[in-house]
């Protein structure tokens, strides 16, 4: 009866979720750029008009120093492909004071922008699989911890501690900062552990930042990767089924407003040219689609 119970859960969460009103608008592809190396985040630099990207190159959590991050023009240029070299398996990017922080398997790599050199390197505590990073005002950075135990950390004053265990959290990956509240895209439960797949889906959750009390902002609907805010709402990537999702504060509701291939991760939103960056892990590719409108 359990099984048959999710199996139903399952398609009517589907079913709500394609039941939508229209999209709220188009995405156009822009550009693309090949020959990457398992990307797994993308970020955005605007003082400098760059952006960032990591690589696994290898396993997702490996230490074989295979890692790298690369540097491109906000075209899809590649400036310098192998411009911080010697990770295991970055994912997670944030910006902090000029310095660029990156989740890597179970620590957080400091790095100085200007002089494109690692500075520290930062252990979390019985990590396993550090995901995601947001910065927030302070300059205080967040990490999930995906896989192992649902938990976040916090790199504050040179020392990560856990700041959240909690399965509610729902294995945590994609991470955003919005309205005093921790923003996690959550990956689900009960995993495969060779497909990653999951008796029940994530959902978007948030955390307050002060009090850490923890509440569920949709029903349970896609394996979350990345999620970034866009104007209206929050744009969230299902790494498993390959969508672009996206939830809109006004309408309370989650719309797919693209198909796209299975394993793309932490996507990234450009405010100013309404750019969305979708880095492809399994195909060592990187899309950028433009906005069809003004959302």
């Amino acid at each position: 009866m359990k099984n048959i119970a999710i199996v139903i859960f399952l398609i009517l969460g589907l079913q709500s979720c394609n039941a939508q009103s229209p999209k709220p608008f188009e995405l156009i592809q822009k550009w693309e750029l090949n020959g990457l190396d398992n990307p797994e985040s993308i970020l955005l630099d605007s003082d400098n008009n760059v952006l960032y990207v990591s690589n696994i190159n290898g396993e997702m959590t490996n230490k074989d120093g295979n890692g790298y991050i690369s540097k491109l023009s906000l075209d899809g240029k590649i400036i310098k492909k192998e411009w911080i070299t010697s990770l295991n398996a970055p994912k997670g990017l944030a910006i902090s004071n000029n310095k660029l922080y990156v989740a890597d398997v179970d620590e957080i790599v400091e790095i100085d922008i200007n002089t494109s050199k690692i500075t520290a390197k930062y252990q979390a505590p019985d990590a396993t699989f550090l995901n995601d990073l947001v910065a927030d005002e302070n300059g205080d950075i967040y990490a999930s911890n995906t896989f192992g135990f649902s938990s976040i950390y916090k790199l504050s004053n040179g020392t990560t501690e856990l700041w959240l265990k909690n399965e509610e959290l729902n294995l945590p990956n994609g991470l955003l900062i919005m309205h005093n509240h921790l923003f996690v895209g959550s990956w689900g439960a009960n995993p495969n552990s060779e497909t990653f797949a999951t008796e029940v889906p994530g959902r978007l959750i948030k955390i307050s930042l002060r009090t850490k009390k923890i509440k569920n902002v949709t029903e349970p609907f896609a394996n979350l990767d990345g999620i970034v805010r866009t104007v209206h709402g929050i744009l969230m990537s299902d790494w498993l089924s390959g969508k672009l999702l996206y939830y809109s504060n006004e309408r309370q509701s989650v719309v797919k407003i693209l198909d796209i291939p299975k394993g793309s991760a932490d996507v990234e939103f450009n405010p100013k040219q309404k750019v969305v960056y979708v880095p492809q892990m399994l195909n060592g590719r990187l899309t950028a689609y433009a906005f069809s409108s003004n959302k």
